[in-house]
C-alpha cells in the first residue's frame, strides 16, 4: 500500500484505477452511446424545391480533407504523445493516469453529446442535393408534401443529414482545446513572468483545430454555423473536463493534478493510507 509522508501521499497505478474506477466505467458507457448514435438514423427535416433556390445545399460533393479516420489520431493520439513524454520526464503516476482520464473524457463526451445533437436536429449539409440524388445535375423528385425523394446511396443520403453540429470540429477543439490547457498548465503560462514564447505553444494546437475546422466548410461537408457551433462545443467541454482533474491556469499549483496538489483541494482521507499511516501527520489530497 501507499505510504503517507509529512508533504505529500504516493499513489501507484493500480491504486488510481481503483480510486477512479467508476470515471472509467462512465468512458465505456461513452463509448456505448457513441456507436448506439452513430447507428441510429437521423431525422430527415423536410426538404422542399424551394430551398434549392439559394444554392445553399445544392454544392458538389468532394473528399473530405480531413477524413473520419485522422479524427482519432488528431483528437487523441497527438495529445497522448505530450502526456506520454511529460511522464517519461516526470514519472509523475497520478498525472499521466489523470491527464489520460480527462483528456478520453472530453473527447467521447464530446461524441456523444454532437451526435446526439445531429440525429435528433437531422440538418441538411450543403452537398445535399448531390447525395440526394446522386449529383448536381440529377432530376430532383419530390411527394405530395413537397418533400424530397432521394435515389442516391442510402448511407450517404443518411450522413447527408448530418450537418448540425461538426462533429470533425467538435472532436477536434475537444482534444486539441484538452491539449493547450495542458501545456498551459504545465509551462506555467499565468505566472506573471511573461514568455511569449509559451503563447504560441498553447496556440498551435487550436490553430490545428481551426484549420480542420475552415477545411468543413471549404468541403462543402458543413455549413459555417455548424462549425461555430461544434468549435465552442468541443472547447467548452475539454475545459469542463480539465478542471475535473487540474486546478485553474491561475492557480499556484497549476501544474499538478487535483490528487497530488497539496493544501485544500479535498477534506476526503485518501483509501490508499495504510493502517498504520494513522499516527503520522495527515494531509488532505
Amino acid at each position: 500500500m501507499a505510504q503517507a509522508t509529512s508533504n505529500t501521499i504516493s499513489w501507484k497505478l493500480e491504486d488510481l484505477l481503483k480510486f477512479y474506477w467508476t470515471d472509467w466505467v462512465f468512458t465505456g458507457v461513452l463509448v456505448a452511446l457513441e456507436i448506439f448514435f452513430n447507428w441510429i438514423h437521423p431525422h430527415e427535416r423536410y426538404v422542399g424545391e424551394w430551398m434549392f433556390v439559394t444554392g445553399e445545399l445544392r454544392y458538389p460533393f468532394k473528399p473530405e480533407t480531413v477524413p473520419f479516420m485522422f479524427l482519432p489520431v488528431i483528437a487523441l493520439v497527438v495529445p497522448m504523445i505530450f502526456i506520454v513524454s511529460y511522464y517519461i520526464w516526470r514519472q509523475n503516476i497520478q498525472d499521466l493516469h489523470n491527464s489520460t482520464l480527462g483528456l478520453f473524457t472530453a473527447v467521447l463526451l464530446t461524441g456523444v453529446i454532437v451526435d446526439a445533437i445531429k440525429s435528433g436536429v437531422g440538418r441538411p449539409r450543403p452537398h445535399f442535393y448531390a447525395q440526394c440524388f446522386g449529383s448536381t445535375t440529377a432530376i430532383a423528385m419530390y411527394d405530395g408534401t413537397g418533400n424530397v425523394i432521394c435515389s442516391g446511396n442510402p448511407a450517404s443520403v443518411r450522413e447527408a443529414y448530418k450537418s448540425f453540429p461538426s462533429g470533425h470540429t467538435a472532436w477536434i477543439f475537444s482534444g486539441m482545446g484538452y491539449l493547450s490547457l495542458y501545456l498551459a498548465g504545465k509551462l506555467a503560462v499565468i505566472n506573471q513572468k511573461y514568455h511569449p514564447w509559451k503563447l504560441l505553444t498553447i496556440f498551435l494546437p487550436l490553430l490545428v483545430a481551426t484549420f480542420v475546422g475552415i477545411s468543413r466548410i471549404n468541403d462543402y461537408h458543413h455549413h459555417w454555423t455548424d462549425v461555430l457551433v461544434g468549435a465552442i462545443m468541443g472547447l467548452g467541454v475539454a475545459c469542463f473536463c480539465y478542471r475535473q482533474f487540474f486546478p485553474s491556469l491561475w492557480d499556484e499549483n497549476a501544474s499538478r493534478p487535483f490528487i497530488d496538489k497539496q493544501g485544500d483541494y479535498s477534506t476526503t482521507t485518501s483509501p490508499l493510507l495504510s493502517a498504520d499511516s494513522s499516527n503520522s501527520e495527515s494531509h488532505p489530497v
